[in-house]
């Protein structure tokens, strides 16, 4: 049997900061993931990371690739009626920014930086199960090659998203979900293109929301909405590259560059939230506990606030030995979570296009886009929200 203080259920960029914040405060934990290394790498997602963010790699000592090579972004464009209209995130947000950098890439940083460190992963983990976490001595039970291990830990910490098995671990009555689905999705492509704009461009038309975005100078990534039924397979590079140009202003359709696609996907839009985020001694954090829709990039940014608020409160559990942070760990997760909740549908109402609400839906959109940016106090609620909320302390 395996012993650790901090027994960590995924290996995604969740899961591998907080094990990356714990190590740094002298807390032993071993992480355990159900796919390859090579899977999760292999997984595109999105890349748009608030300030919060940044300052965690920072504290975790892997942010040097991504001020290196991510891209400071000090505005959004927003595109309807055929014209753009730039919202200044920097200015109306008291200096604050956000940076693009792949999600894969900071995965990459962190699997590299705890190897580099000597710590465990355990990948193709399979039958994973959590037993007795409403005690002080929760265990970890998993097969590997074969054989069925387990690992017995303080704190069992749920960072295996939506899908994973923590959440299906806590008992049905203990949990209460919240849960929206949107009747569209996105269809993103993914190519090595140069952006067609050097900030993020989210448009409102008549066909359908659009999103020109990047992971870096020669590389993009775009969306359209998309019916919530709409097969993949419909879709060939040059009939995504034609629906995109026709949501697009005739500027950015000039400069529009396109090129094979490296990756083709639908990805499906919902709001999704299970409260409390703690039982026992089993904490739940990012996708496991909460998902958003992908239109305010808070998905990766509220996973990495809720483990930067995990890590301080095991950080004073045992350091100080009181559980009173870990007390407070789901109520101030929840606190921001429900406002990045909030922002995400807002913004997803505002700009998609909604097929019962017909022309009159249309009208009203454009109205309150025409009204937001004009208006200072709107487009500082807007900016405010963007680059990211600030985060409590215990």
């Amino acid at each position: 049997m395996k012993k650790t203080q901090v027994a960590i259920i995924g290996a995604g960029p969740a899961g591998l900061l907080l094990g990356q914040l714990l190590h740094k405060a002298g807390i032993d934990n071993i992480i355990v993931e159900r796919q390859s290394g090579e899977y999760v790498l292999g997984r595109i997602r999105a890349g748009v990371l608030e300030q919060v963010t940044m300052d965690l790699l920072k504290q975790a000592g892997v942010d040097a690739r991504a001020h290196a090579e991510g891209l400071p972004h000090h505005g959004i464009e927003l595109l309807f009626k055929g014209a753009r209209h730039r919202i200044d995130l920097h200015g109306l947000s008291g200096g604050k920014q956000v940076t693009v950098y792949g999600q894969t890439e900071v995965t990459r940083d962190l699997m590299e930086a705890r190897k580099a460190e000597g710590r465990e992963t355990i990948y193709e983990a399979r039958d994973v199960s959590l037993h007795d976490f409403d005690s002080d001595r929760p265990r970890v039970r998993y097969v590997k090659d074969g054989a069925t291990h387990e690992i017995e830990c303080d704190f069992i910490a749920g960072c295996d998203g939506y899908h994973g098995v923590s959440r299906a671990s806590v008992p049905q009555q203990a949990l209460h979900t919240y849960e929206k689905v949107y009747p569209f999705g996105w269809l993103g492509v993914l190519a090595d293109v140069p952006p067609v704009s050097h900030e993020l461009i989210y448009a409102n038309t008549t066909r359908g929301f659009a999103l020109c975005s990047m992971r870096s100078t020669t590389r993009s990534r775009y969306y359209v909405q998309v019916p919530l039924e709409e097969k993949v397979e419909n879709w060939s590079d040059e009939a995504f590259w034609n629906e995109l140009r026709l949501r697009l202003d005739p500027e950015a359709r000039e400069h529009l560059v396109t090129g094979p696609s490296l990756e083709k996907s639908i990805a499906p839009l919902r709001s999704f939230v299970a409260e409390p985020m703690r039982f026992g001694r089993l904490m739940l954090a990012g996708d496991a506990a909460h998902i958003v829709p992908p239109t305010g990039a808070k998905g990766l940014n509220l996973a990495a606030a809720d483990v930067g608020y995990l890590a301080r409160a095991l950080e004073i559990f045992y350091g100080e030995k009181s559980s009173s942070a870990l007390d407070r760990y789901s109520d101030l997760c929840l606190r921001r979570v429900w406002k990045a909740e909030r922002f995400s549908w807002w913004f997803t109402s505002l700009m998609h296009r909604f097929p019962e609400t017909g022309e009159f839906g249309q009208k009203i959109q454009e109205a309150e886009l025409d009204y937001l940016v004009h208006s200072h106090a709107a487009s500082t609620s807007l900016a405010e929200n963007y680059v990211g909320l600030p985060v409590e302390d215990f």
